[in-house]
């Protein structure tokens, strides 16, 4: 187990500490506020559980049957927890409506002292998280998530002074509301983003012509078509296509392919390249001289 992995381990563990002792401290206090931030945790404990297990998935090779692996399994995943996430926001918003309707009495001190632990785990897991976050994407993403579970850690402590103080308990339902907007917000980003996986979209922040300018713009390119652009799992995107290569510049293909899967991995973060070449009489399609020809006339001008 890499360094990591380990710090994702500590704060997974410390964040599914948190979400146990808010659900069954939330239940005790009768407080929808710390129920919320419980889901809150939960969708926290879900996103370092996957950002772990893409970091191992990475490491297993491929087999015969699994030419791809296991990296769909972080998409599934994804997908069921996304929806069960959904389901969570909607129970919370049920249950602060009837809050609004009979309010119910809450056990502030109780509330308090949970949440507060949750703050010091929260903040225990920022530590943890926060130097690997400067160079790995999935440790940037556990990282901002606590950072998340912080902040709403501090507006429940927040609520639950409001409610020993002033005994105004409609405070509860409303915090509930406002933590199960950010439950309903990441959950449904995870959704959205599993199905685009699943549908073999193009990877947000992949423009496909963007890409097919990129191609084209190489010497002894004539063409490029049927191209496909998709993500296998998050942070690892494949491209496939047809690329017509000029017939004088046949003899270079190996090296116009190399230089090709360069740029793309440098610009696009595009790791696996599948390329099949044409000769350039093959190609009806004058996509790329047009290209060509326009580039050559903003460079006169």
């Amino acid at each position: 187990m890499n360094a990591n992995q380990k710090s994702l381990v500590a704060a997974l563990l410390l964040t599914a500490v948190v979400f146990f002792a808010e659900l069954i401290g939330g239940f005790l206090s009768n407080s929808l506020a710390l129920l919320s931030d419980a889901g809150h945790m939960l969708t926290d404990t879900m996103a370092l559980t996957l950002a772990l297990l893409a970091t191992i998935f990475a490491s297993r090779p491929a087999t015969k049957k699994r030419t791809f692996g296991f990296y769909r399994l972080e998409i599934l995943s994804s997908l069921l927890n996304g929806t069960v996430l959904v389901l969570i926001a909607g129970y919370i918003f049920f249950q602060a409506y009837e809050r609004f309707i009979h309010p119910a009495p809450v056990w502030s001190g109780l509330m308090l002292a949970i949440a507060t632990i949750g703050l010091f785990a929260n903040i225990g897991s920022a530590v943890i998280l926060a130097s690997g976050s400067k160079e790995n994407l999935n440790l940037r993403g556990a990282f901002l998530h606590v950072l998340s579970d912080l902040v709403s850690s501090i507006a429940v402590i927040i609520g639950g002074l409001v409610i020993q103080l002033t005994r105004w308990n409609y405070v509860d339902p409303i915090l509930g509301i406002l933590i199960s907007l950010l439950i309903l917000r990441g959950a449904l980003r995870l959704v959205f983003d599993s199905v685009n996986v699943l549908l073999e979209a193009a990877p947000e922040g992949i423009n496909t012509e963007e890409v097919t300018k990129t191609i084209c713009s190489f010497d002894g390119v004539e063409d490029i078509h049927d191209l496909h652009v998709w993500s296998i799992t998050s942070g690892i995107n494949a491209i496939s296509a047809h690329i017509v290569i000029e017939d004088d510049a046949v003899e270079k293909t190996a090296e116009i392919l190399r230089a090709i899967r360069d740029v793309l991995q440098s610009k696009f973060k595009i790791e696996h390249a599948t390329f099949q070449t044409e000769c350039d009489s093959c190609s009806q399609d004058l996509f790329c001289h047009l290209e060509r020809r326009e580039q050559g006339n903003e460079h006169r001008h």
